[in-house]
C-alpha cells in the first residue's frame, strides 16, 4: 500500500486566547494543507528558551483547545531541550517553551514535543486497509538512503486524508523530498 509523504517543518498550534495575546487578532489563512480544514497561517512567531531561539516559526490553524510547539530533534539541540516524541495533543510532562509574537508572548509550562511519525486516514480508509487508530506500522522508503521507518502511528480521524507525516530530521536522514511516496509494509 503506497502512501504520500508530507514533511512537517517546525510549527505552532495555538488557542484563540494565545493567538490574541501574540497577534491581537484571529489567525489568517495563507494556504490550505492536505488535511481537511487545516491551514498554514500568515502569522509566524519566535520560539525561545534560555539557551536559544528560532524565529519565523509558522503558526497552523485553525485554533485548538491547547497550544503546542512541534520541533525536530535538531531544533531541540539548538534550544537546549529534550522534548518527548508524542502524538499531537499529548502534552503532559512535555517541555516548557516561550512563544513570542508581535503583540506579546506566551510561556508554556508544557507543550513542546517532537511529533511521532504518523499516517492520517479516515475511518473508511482504515477499515478498508485493516488498520485501527494508534496502530503502529512500518513504511519502506525507496531512496538512495532509503530504508524502513518503524513506529509509524496510524491516526484515524473523521476527516483524515491519507498521508504520512514525518519531520525534517526523518526526511533528511532518508533523503525524502516533498511529494515522494512510501510503502506500508508491516503492522504490529
Amino acid at each position: 500500500m503506497k502512501v504520500n509523504i508530507g514533511i512537517s517543518n517546525r510549527h505552532v498550534h495555538l488557542t484563540l486566547e494565545h493567538a490574541n495575546t501574540l497577534f491581537g487578532k484571529e489567525l489568517t489563512k495563507l494556504r490550505d494543507l492536505v488535511q481537511k480544514g487545516q491551514y498554514a497561517c500568515n502569522e509566524v512567531v519566535t520560539i525561545k528558551t534560555a539557551k536559544g531561539e528560532i524565529p519565523n516559526v509558522r503558526v497552523l490553524g485553525p485554533t485548538r483547545n491547547y497550544s503546542q510547539v512541534e520541533i525536530s530533534k535538531t531544533d531541540a539541540y539548538k534550544l537546549g531541550l529534550n522534548p518527548p516524541v508524542r502524538t499531537s495533543g499529548d502534552l503532559e510532562d512535555s517541555e516548557a517553551i516561550t512563544i513570542v509574537g508581535p503583540n506579546g508572548e506566551v510561556q508554556l509550562k508544557e507543550g513542546c514535543i517532537i511529533a511521532n511519525r504518523h499516517i492520517h486516514m479516515n475511518p473508511e480508509t482504515a477499515h478498508e486497509l485493516g488498520f485501527c487508530n494508534d496502530q503502529r506500522v512500518c513504511v519502506k522508503i525507496d531512496t538512495i538512503k532509503g530504508g524502513i521507518m518503524e513506529n509509524v502511528h496510524i491516526k484515524v480521524t473523521d476527516d483524515g486524508v491519507l498521508e504520512m507525516h514525518i519531520d525534517t530530521d526523518d526526511a533528511n536522514a532518508f533523503l525524502v523530498e516533498k511529494g515522494m511516496m512510501g510503502e506500508i509494509i508491516d503492522g504490529d
